[in-house]
């Protein structure tokens, strides 16, 4: 099997089916992450057999997920026979051989290779040879754990994302060795389960976190060339860039070690990808004991009576009477419309696609350049928005020549729309428009190797880490070829490889421009 017969097709032609609910599911590891995996067995009407190398955790992990059907149960979510039936199939196993007559073995015990190695090694010596071995791991190759095994065919990763029961999306991965017919079963039996799966091949953070580290990332760049602080690049993304919260509380919530050790993981799996490199300033904000909510201070403070910052908006400003939008806006379009439904005045002239302000400042969508390097012109960038009609703040950036008067005129338009501004550093890309731009290109990079399918890629990022659009849709409505030209300005400033577009990225720019 090639890495790329590991992602193809959503349920593959094997012709394999779920894993009867008839049958025996055994989960191994009951903390967190193990009891929502039994949980949702359990409510698909497995018998299901919860195993801990400590007793006391096996027998604490099946009281909370008794009780959490309970719960259910009083919140009308579940109707007390079914509560009553499932309760009947959970067992607590005292030893890997009660786990012999099991259909389907989920691991999710510690993330250490020789842990799991040594695990799925002695269930090989217990189990059938039909018997589906799967690992919930995040981190870890799926290929390495089943390397050591009699029948690595049978072996697949099993990713649910936490909490088990409510997160709808599981990332089937094929590892090298992992038979066709084992992925469908899996697959199948996770759709079976009401869940939500998708196809990946096995790499370094398989679809979501491989694909989400340009959005912490990049506001990290942005944070360390001083262009702008942690609560304004938030109610950037959040406000303008439609996503659920901000990078910087995110990290907060997930916890800044846990997130730095993933993206570390990520970086030296794929031998120190530029695209990957870690941040020093994250690096910092972890050495110094700084690791978000569960610390009390991450990059904003936790403790009682403590205030959140707030992010920069600019104070009100006059909008200009009168516009003269130059050329197609692309992307950035629907603002005419809420320029005139405002009341300005627009006057559409042939160009290079920019908004004319009244006192000869050029408002352009941000391009991957800076302001600074149009000596002659009062040039003032504005950022990417999923949708200008929707969203409630616009970043603006300029030069420090710029005359006030300009940047004036630039705040006022946007606010006599409804929104508010945040004036950043003048920093190629700005905020939302580098972070969609590198989305896009590991995404796109991602389906050109074979990792997943376009669709499997879109639907992961939306359901697993909630993006408001999947990153390769919201590219295909920016345009790949303005994607692969920004990428390509980014890379003209920080020749490091990180932004140099790739293959699949540039393949889709010119299959939009015919070739050319």
């Amino acid at each position: 099997m090639t890495v790329t017969d590991a992602a193809s097709g959503p349920s593959g032609t094997s012709g394999a089916e779920a894993v009867a609910p008839s049958r025996t599911v055994a989960v191994i590891g009951a903390g967190t992450m193990g009891q929502g995996i039994a949980q949702v067995a359990l409510l698909a009407g497995h018998r299901v057999r919860l195993y801990d190398v400590a007793a006391d955790q096996a027998e604490a992990g099946a009281a909370t997920i008794l009780t959490r059907l309970e719960r259910l149960v009083e919140k009308g979510r579940l109707d007390e026979s079914t509560r009553g039936a499932a309760a009947l199939r959970l067992e607590r196993a005292t030893d890997l051989a009660e786990l012999a007559d099991s259909a389907l073995v989920v691991e999710a015990v510690v993330e250490r290779l020789s842990v799991k190695q040594e695990l799925f090694g002695a269930l090989e010596e217990i189990v059938a040879d039909d018997c589906l071995l799967a690992t919930n791991t995040s981190s870890l190759s799926v290929t390495a754990i089943a390397g050591a095994l009699r029948l690595p065919g049978r072996f697949v990763g099993l990713h649910f994302f936490n909490p088990a029961p409510l997160l709808p999306l599981v990332e089937v991965v094929s590892g090298f060795a992992t038979d066709e017919d084992a992925a469908t079963r899996a697959y199948e039996t996770a759709k079976a389960w009401g869940k939500t799966p998708v196809r990946c091949a096995d790499t370094p953070g398989f679809i979501v976190n491989r694909i989400a580290r340009p959005f912490y990332a990049e506001a990290l760049r942005v944070y360390e060339g001083r262009g702008a602080d942690p609560a304004t690049i938030d109610a950037v993304l959040r406000e303008s860039g439609g996503f659920r919260m901000g990078p910087f509380e995110l990290t907060d919530l997930i916890g800044q070690d846990v997130n730095e050790a993933v993206t570390r993981s990520v970086w030296e799996s794929f031998f120190q990808d530029p695209k990957f490199t870690p941040s020093l300033a994250q690096r910092r904000l972890v050495q110094s004991g700084r690791l978000g909510r569960k610390s009390g201070q991450g990059w904003f403070p936790y403790a009682e009576g403590t205030e959140r910052p707030e992010p920069h908006t600019a104070a009100p400003a006059k909008a200009p009477e009168a516009i003269t939008v130059r050329g197609d806006l692309g992307p950035a379009e629907p603002l005419v419309a809420l320029f005139e439904e405002a009341g300005v005045k627009v006057r559409r002239r042939g160009g290079g696609g920019y908004i004319r302000l009244p006192g000869g400042g050029r408002l352009c969508l941000a391009d991957g350049e800076t302001s600074f390097e149009f000596y002659e012109q009062e040039i003032i960038y504005f950022d990417l928005a999923l949708d200008y009609a929707a969203a409630t703040r616009i970043a603006v950036s300029t030069a420090a020549s710029t005359s006030p008067e300009s940047l004036q005129e630039a705040i006022g338009l946007f606010q006599v729309t409804g929104k508010r501004v945040s004036v950043i550093e003048d920093v190629p890309g700005m905020i939302v428009a580098r972070t969609v731009a590198m989305l896009a290109d590991v995404a796109a990079d991602a389906v050109d190797r074979g990792v997943a399918s376009a669709e499997d890629v879109d639907t992961a990022m939306k359901l697993g880490v909630n993006y408001p659009a999947g990153p390769l849709e919201w590219a295909s409505k920016v345009g790949f070829r303005r994607i692969c030209d920004l990428l390509g300005e980014l890379h003209e400033r920080y020749p490091t490889g990180r932004y140099a577009p790739s293959l699949g990225t540039v393949r889709r720019g010119c299959d939009e421009n015919g070739g050319s």
